[in-house]
């Protein structure tokens, strides 16, 4: 599914009815758009750089109420992706953070570098209807002089923790175009890294375009792994059929310079290798 960063604190719902209005020469007036909104966030003062801090906060929904009910499963596709990037995606954290039963959403993370960055809150509501989930967007601030790094050229191959991640072939991708990427992953000893479901899924491809940061995220899901696939946008999910092998499905909206995040988990550890894309028209 794609997800892009289309407003910074709120997610249109549904357009409210129109009324009329003596005023206005008889036109109808549209109201406001009803929205969820991101309110109570926290922290609102700079984080420090290295050291753990909470972050909580409230998804309100139209009505004015604490959104409580969220998906539940053995899927991704459940209750609060967070997704915290810095503006110039040298760094990022990906938690799925619990919800108390008032609705608020809290959780610690450690952010290592100073600057801003761009939060994402993916919310998979318990409701019915074709839109399975929306976005909310905010910024949080690490104390310290940011210092942007520019991205590197694509790579193939990315080393973490001692493991290899090596991408097959140079992609050549598209916007609005659907395509795989091909990487396997062999551990320190040189055998293929025999991955453990993290968050409903083998892996998570999280893509961010330089400059405006759009936003899409998708799975990689093992052969009959239950409830991983998305009902919109399944036809792109990528599959892990053995050890060390990742298939990720991209479909990007716009062309431009991308950072792909694949992120996996192994002998208890969860790995991020990140890789630079070119998308072209």
């Amino acid at each position: 599914m794609i997800r892009r960063l289309l407003f910074p604190a709120a997610a249109v719902l549904v357009l409210a009815g129109c009324g009329g209005s003596s005023t206005n020469g008889g036109l109808p007036t549209i109201q406001a758009a009803k929205q969820y909104t991101l309110v109570h966030f926290a922290p609102t003062a700079p984080a420090t750089a290295g050291k753990p801090v909470r972050v909580s906060f409230v998804v309100q929904q139209p009505d004015g109420t604490p959104l409580t009910k969220y998906k539940h499963g053995p899927g991704p596709h459940t209750g609060v992706h967070l997704i915290i990037v810095r503006r110039d995606l040298a760094t990022i954290v990906h938690v799925h953070p619990p919800v108390a039963p008032n609705g608020t959403v809290a959780t610690t993370v450690t952010l290592s570098k100073p600057g801003p960055y761009r939060v994402v809150v993916d919310v998979y509501p318990q409701t019915s209807g074709p839109q399975s989930n929306f976005q909310l967007f905010t910024t949080l601030h690490v104390a310290g002089k940011y210092v942007p790094q520019p991205l590197p050229p694509f790579s193939p191959t990315d080393v973490v923790d001692g493991y290899r991640v090596t991408m097959h072939g140079k992609p050549n991708l598209h916007a609005v175009s659907d395509d795989y990427l091909h990487l396997t992953v062999t551990a320190p000893d040189g055998k293929p890294a025999p991955f453990t479901p993290w968050f409903g899924a083998m892996a998570h491809a999280i893509f961010f375009e330089r400059g405006t940061l759009v936003y899409f995220h998708t799975h990689v899901c093992a052969p009959g792994q239950s409830a991983c696939s998305a009902a919109v946008g399944a036809r792109i999910s990528g599959t892990s059929t053995a050890p060390g092998q990742i298939k990720v499905g991209v479909l990007v909206p716009v062309p431009g310079t991308w950072r792909l995040f694949l992120q996996f988990k192994v002998d208890g550890h969860v790995l991020t290798a990140p890789f630079t894309l070119d998308v072209k028209p």
